[in-house]
């Protein structure tokens, strides 16, 4: 509702002049409630002789009920202490009620309940989370034992880590087969250079040979006789 609905409304409750009622907000706040009140207080309302208006808005139906609204808002949204309590609620249930798991290739290397390895987590974070990390290029995988609700996002996170890792892993193995075959390639190249190098070398040196030995008969008149 904007200031000039407002105002009307205000007029018509009230019966005063606009800028009587314009005043009245302005001096409330824009809240028609303590506008009505400041003016009654003023003495500006009409009395129940001459048309009855209350200020009680509960027994107003058109006047909107903002204070019960807002107490509604307030029951309905969960403060924000109440979400910190669940949220830790909600981590203490967990790690009460599941175990962790670690495996390499299918085979389970060790198993402990939760809260033992929440513990070891923050006592040891700042050296666990990276080794916890490399481990997973080579092999090892986490997941969590319990209750599928609970440990259903936990493992799809887990998961998802797992398959980055091989996808990188796969990435770079193929990387390094590329460079390789690059290398053999350029090897080959290399040999085959060379090879027809050698040979036109050979070839060429056989031919001046010839050439020169083919010079000196005839110089000699070795041929003629």
């Amino acid at each position: 509702m904007d200031k000039l609905e407002k105002v009307e409304k205000l007029r018509d409750r009230a019966n005063v002049s606009y800028e009587e009622a314009k005043t009245a907000l302005d001096m409330s706040g824009d809240d028609l409630l303590e506008a009505m009140l400041l003016l009654e207080r003023q003495g500006k309302v009409k009395q129940p002789g001459q048309s009855s208006y209350s200020t009680r808005y509960e027994e107003q139906k058109e006047y909107d009920r903002v204070a019960d609204k807002v107490e509604e808002q307030k029951k309905a949204a969960p403060s924000f202490k109440k979400s910190v309590k669940n949220v830790f609620r909600t981590i203490i249930d967990f790690v009460k009620h599941t175990s962790f798991n670690v495996t390499r290739k299918g085979k389970i290397l060790f198993t402990m309940p939760s809260w033992v390895f929440a513990l070891i987590l923050l006592c040891v974070w700042k050296g666990l989370v990276p080794v916890m990390l490399v481990a997973l290029f080579f092999g090892v995988r986490y997941s969590f034992d319990g209750d599928a609700d609970q440990t259903e996002a936990a493992n799809d996170f887990l998961s998802k880590a797992g398959s980055f890792a091989d996808g990188f892993q796969s990435e770079l193995h193929k990387e390094k087969e590329t460079e390789k075959r690059a290398a053999e390639n350029t090897d080959d190249t290399i040999k085959d250079t060379v090879k027809d190098t050698v040979r036109e070398t050979i070839n060429d040196t056989a031919q001046a040979v010839n050439d020169s030995v083919e010079a000196i008969l005839d110089a000699s008149g070795i041929r003629e006789e």
